[in-house]
């Protein structure tokens, strides 16, 4: 599986419902029962390849050998046929993934998630940080989606988070319902607002920074992405007395794809070590707002992947992390929650506003950084 079409192209789909997304990749989860087909087309940048080579570099959660037994097993299939491990992979190949159920081990995760406003039309809840919104990988039952199933009976996913990003999650109680709400999102009617913690003392004044993401191509993580702001964002930042970010901006492919990406910041408390800030995205790009103050010179506290070390993803995903690891990373989560999220339902005229509150560990760290403890 691709990893940009794992990535920007997840559809889940069941006997009603289906969703696609992304570009020229396609990715989707076909569930009968607790039965998973899982395909993606092959990228360009992809070609090449040996079978097992792309499936271990793109899905650590099983090794090289792991996988080679897999397309053995017959649960590997390209263009609809079974084919040996050293196949070599070209663009345009449709890879499926039809898994043993029984080898799925998944992780555990907090399944307690809070009910924050319940309608005919959706519902909201507050996401725990460490359980993922759909099922992907390793992670079937054991997702959000799946415990408010249920608890409350069939729903549509309405906006994603990040596995690790704790706040409000969106279902719909109906298929013309999930419509009307994620036309809400795509026509930029959210109003979102997040709350993260960050190293570094953040500038003092509230600001708006516009540009694309594109991958980062200095890290060793594939699916990192990198902020690059545009001359209107990089002269608004030089004049801003307290803004002490360090910038780093590798070359831009014109090959490469890239994303509008627009991000507001709004401090709110701000130490020597630690600040806290209000973000407001009006854009909703993948890993936008990690990515986005990771490249101002801002990593998120608690940040496998966008924190102090990128590496501690790979050891993380390898299930390799030290005391040492943990104690850098402070929290055991990605320091984001989706704070609130604020619309006009269709037909209505009044403002809907839901706030969730902060996960405990998160909360903890808050207040110790608003009493200047750190």
């Amino acid at each position: 599986m691709d990893k940009k079409a794992f990535r920007r192209s997840m559809a889940l789909t069941s006997a009603d419902q289906k969703e696609k997304r992304g570009g020229n990749s396609s990715r989707q989860e076909e569930y009968s029962g607790e039965k998973r087909i899982i395909e993606t087309k092959i990228l360009p940048e992809n070609s090449g390849k040996r079978l097992d080579n792309y499936l271990a570099d793109r899905f650590t959660y099983r090794s090289r050998t792991q996988w080679q037994e897999a397309v053995v097993a017959g649960e590997i299939l390209v263009n609809g046929r079974k084919v040996r491990s050293s196949r070599i992979l070209h663009a345009g190949d449709m890879l499926s993934f039809v898994p043993d159920e029984s080898t799925l081990e998944e992780p555990q995760v907090d399944t307690s998630y809070k009910l924050l406003l319940e309608r005919k039309e959706f519902i909201a809840v507050s996401k725990p940080p460490s359980i993922p919104v759909h099922p992907s990988g390793r992670f079937f039952n054991n997702t959000l989606l799946k415990v408010v199933e249920k608890d409350l009976g069939k729903v549509w996913l309405v906006n994603r988070l990040d596995r690790e990003t704790s706040g409000v999650t969106l279902f719909a109680r109906d298929p013309e319902n999930a419509k009307k709400l994620s036309r809400l999102f795509e026509e930029r009617k959210v109003q979102k607002k997040y709350i993260a913690i960050v190293h570094g003392r953040f500038p003092q004044v509230p600001f708006t920074v516009s540009g694309v993401l594109t991958q980062d191509e200095k890290s060793p993580v594939h699916k990192k992405r990198r902020f690059l702001p545009d001359e209107k964002t990089l002269s608004l930042l030089s004049s801003i007395p307290s803004f002490t970010g360090k910038m780093h901006y590798p070359p831009l492919r014109k090959d490469k794809e890239r994303e509008e990406a627009v991000t507001s910041f709004v401090p709110v408390k701000c130490t020597e070590k630690m600040s806290i800030v209000e973000v407001i995205p009006s854009t909703g790009r993948l890993h936008q707002i990690r990515a986005t103050l990771y490249s101002l010179g801002f990593p998120m506290a608690g940040d496998k992947l966008y924190g102090l070390d990128d590496t501690l993803f790979i050891r993380y995903t390898g299930d390799l992390l030290t005391a040492e690891d943990q104690e850098k990373l402070i929290l055991s989560h990605q320091a984001l929650h989706a704070a609130t999220l604020s619309f006009v339902f269709p037909g209505e005229k009044e403002m809907i506003s839901i706030n969730a509150p902060l996960p405990e560990e998160f909360s903890n760290l808050y207040h110790k950084i608003m009493s200047a403890i750190l």
